[in-house]
């Protein structure tokens, strides 16, 4: 077994981390560390493993091979290194970090190291994202020259996700996820980037809409929106190809259902699934799509296989090093007020 400790037992660490661990075949939860006295009794009760204070206290345990970080992304680079020069394999949550230069020093790190290290996009396993490519290698939508990804929300971040030198900003929570998504789902370079945030009331500092826009070098055009201000959301998805169109409404089911204590009871209203307009044997259609049962337990069990030797890392921290050039592209085009060109 691989045993793995977990630093933060916030709700990253407490609702998703020290939850599906334990789901992992050839992972055994070993300790969580936390500063809090409080959340430490929390871990023992509903975790039933040891809770600890600090990070050094995992690293003195040789028990302890995986390291897992939940914690302020403002921590992540520098705890990684810490981990990685101790022997350690890491997992980080997402964002993997705040710059490209902490980027290139954790793959360094892992590589000096000769171990693992990956960050936590377990979204790449969303029923709605799987459902979408699965429709788009079908061929019903032809060719997609524009994907619009949106999450809008109505309650304002609380904590360290509400500062933005700790967070990065309004673009990088959910928006994590959706650049990770855009930049799996199109196959070419980005070589531009556009980017705004608006805010429309004072708190929270880090704004209450974020927008990227990313043209890519075969034509395709990404949107991606996130906002924490918004009474009436907005499509998750809205696709359209030269062949036809998709559109879904609504999130994952799988967050609902794991905070319920059993993420395979996840389920989605028939309503929710997503809708494909196109052609079928020259005549028009419009068809409702069975949804992908993907699942994030996927995400820890590749972990696991990887440290076994049986399977190929999903999640590499080079794919996800891309997204962090984005975030930079992104941030100067804020600073300009205009697009920037890019190679990525």
């Amino acid at each position: 077994m691989v045993g793995v400790g977990i630093v933060g037992y916030g709700y990253a660490g407490r609702s998703f981390h020290s939850y599906l661990v334990p789901l992992a075949h050839g992972l055994e939860l070993r300790a969580i560390a936390s500063s809090s006295s409080e959340k430490r009794e929390r871990i023992v009760r509903e975790r039933g493993c040891r809770a600890v204070a600090t990070l050094d206290e995992l690293l003195a345990d040789p028990a302890i091979d995986l390291i897992v970080l939940a914690t302020p992304h403002d921590t992540h680079a520098a705890l990684a290194i810490r981990a990685l020069e101790a022997g350690r394999h890491v997992v980080t949550d997402k964002v993997m970090c705040l710059s490209v230069a902490e980027a290139d020093a954790m793959i360094a790190a892992a590589e000096r190291a000769g171990k693992l290290l990956s960050v936590f996009h377990n979204r790449r396993w969303d029923w709605d994202y799987q459902t979408l490519r699965q429709v788009i290698a079908s061929g019903l939508l032809g060719r997609p020259y524009l994907f619009e990804s949106a999450v809008m929300t109505y309650g304002a971040p609380r904590g360290w996700r509400a500062d933005s030198e700790r967070s990065g900003g309004v673009l990088y929570d959910w928006g994590a996820h959706l650049l990770d998504q855009a930049l799996q789902l199109v196959d070419a370079p980005v070589v531009e980037v556009g980017s705004h945030v608006v805010h429309a009331q004072q708190e929270p500092p880090i704004g209450n809409l974020g927008r990227i826009s990313l043209r890519f070098a075969n034509g395709v055009l990404f949107e991606i929106t996130c906002g924490n201000l918004a009474r009436q959301s907005k499509p998750r998805w809205f696709v359209l190809g030269d062949r036809g169109s998709l559109i879904r409404e609504g999130l994952d089911p799988q967050e609902p259902a794991m905070n319920r204590g059993n993420i395979d009871a996840a389920r989605e209203e028939p309503a929710a699934r997503c809708r494909v307009r196109t052609t079928v044997a020259d005549a028009p259609a419009e068809l409702q799509v069975d949804s992908v049962r993907s699942s994030w337990k996927s995400y820890y069990q590749n972990i696991s296989d990887v440290l076994h030797g049986k399977a190929d890392l999903a999640v590499t921290p080079q794919s996800v090093r891309r997204a962090m050039a984005v975030y930079e592209a992104a941030t100067e085009s804020q600073r300009l007020g205009h697009s920037v060109p890019v190679s990525i």
